[in-house]
C-alpha cells in the first residue's frame, strides 16, 4: 500500500518495520564481526517479527532468502549497514573530538548509539521518534541493564509535528553546536518534508554544528528490485508489507541544498564506503536500489 502524509505504523508494520529490518542487519553484522552492536539482536527479538529474528540470529542464510545475483537482499543490506554504521560512528567520534557535546538522532528507531558509544563526559544524546517507538526501545534496553555514558534524552514526537519545540523543551541548547544524524530517513520523506527537516536542522544549529545524512539518489526504496527481494522474503515467512514505502518524484539534492543554506559538505558515494570496508559493491545501474546513494557530512558556518 502506498504511503500517505498522515499514515501511522509501529515497529512491525509499514515503514516502522524498516527500523526492525535494519536492526536485524546490524545484529547479523555483529555476528559476522563487522561491527559491535550488542543491543541489536535483543531489540529485534523483542519486536517479534520472526523473519527478522531468524536473520539476526543467523538461523537464515543468504542462500535461503536472497535471489542469486540480485541487486538487493538481506546480505547486501547487512553489508551496507556494516559500512554505514562504521561511517556514522566515526562521524560522531570526530564531532566529539571537535568539542561537540550535543547529539541529535532523527527518527532514532532501534538505533542504540546512545547506549553503546563511549561518549565524552558531558554529552547529551537526544533521540527523536514516535512515542511508541521511543517507549519500546527505552524499556527494552533498560531491561538489559544498559549504562550509557551520555545523558540520553527521549524526545517522543512524530517528525511531522512540531519536533523543534519538543527538542528545545527536552533541553537542547540552540546556542551550542550539535551533531545531527539523519540515517536511513530522508528517502522515506516526501520531497517537501525533506526540505523542511533540513531547514529546521539549520535553524536550530549553532555555528560549527555537524550533520551526517544518508542520501537516496534514485527511487530505490520503491523500486522493482527491492519489491522483488521482499517477495522472496515472504516465501520464507516475512508477513510485513515492505513495498512502496518511499515517496517517488523529484527532490532537491541534499548536499546542494545544504550548501545553499550555509553548510560546507562532503559527499561519500556508497560504493566508496563499501570498498573502503572491503565489502561487495552495489551495481550503479539506474534501476539498482541504493547503488547511487551517497553519504553527506556537513559543517555549518554561519555568516559573521
Amino acid at each position: 500500500m502506498a504511503r500517505t502524509d498522515n499514515d501511522s505504523w509501529d515497529l512491525a508494520t509499514s515503514v516502522g518495520a524498516t527500523a526492525t529490518m535494519v536492526a536485524s542487519g546490524r545484529a547479523r553484522a555483529t555476528r559476522e564481526a563487522l561491527i559491535d552492536d550488542r543491543f541489536a539482536e535483543p531489540l529485534v527479538r523483542a519486536v517479534g517479527v520472526d523473519f527478522f529474528t531468524r536473520w539476526a540470529t543467523g538461523e537464515l542464510e543468504s542462500a535461503d532468502v536472497d535471489v542469486p545475483g540480485a541487486p538487493w537482499g538481506m546480505q547486501r543490506m547487512t553489508d551496507i549497514l556494516a559500512a554505514r554504521t562504521r561511517y556514522i560512528d566515526a562521524f560522531f567520534a570526530e564531532a566529539l573530538g571537535a568539542g561537540i557535546r550535543q547529539v541529535v538522532i532523527l527518527a532514532a528507531g532501534l538505533d542504540a548509539r546512545g547506549y553503546r558509544v563511549p561518549w565524552a563526559p558531558g554529552t547529551t544524546v537526544f533521540e527523536i521518534d514516535q512515542p511508541q517507538v521511543i517507549e519500546f526501545k527505552t524499556a527494552t534496553i533498560a531491561a538489559l541493564g544498559a549504562a550509557p555514558t551520555a545523558d540520553v534524552r527521549a524526545v517522543p514526537i512524530d517528525l511531522r509535528d512540531d519536533w523543534p519545540s519538543a527538542l528545545r523543551q527536552a533541553g537542547f541548547d540552540t546556542g551550542r553546536p550539535a551533531a545531527w544524524a539523519a540515517e536511513g530517513l530522508l528517502g522515506f520523506l516526501p520531497a517537501d518534508a525533506q526540505d523542511r527537516l533540513l531547514d529546521n536542522v539549520t535553524a536550530l544549529s549553532a555555528d560549527g554544528s555537524r550533520l551526517v545524512a544518508e542520501v537516496f539518489v534514485n527511487s530505490g526504496v520503491t523500486g522493482e528490485a527491492l519489491n522483488a527481494a521482499t517477495r522472496k522474503w515472504r516465501e520464507n515467512g516475512l508477513d510485513v508489507e515492505l513495498e512502496n514505502l518511499g515517496f517517488p518524484g523529484e527532490r532537491n539534492d541534499v548536499a546542494a541544498y545544504l550548501q545553499g543554506h550555509g553548510w560546507r559538505t562532503v559527499r561519500t558515494p556508497l560504493n566508496q564506503l563499501l570498498g573502503d570496508n572491503g565489502l561487495p559493491l552495489q551495481s550503479s545501474d539506474a534501476e539498482a536500489p541504493f547503488g547511487r546513494n551517497y553519504y553527506c557530512t556537513a559543517v555549518l558556518h554561519t555568516p559573521v
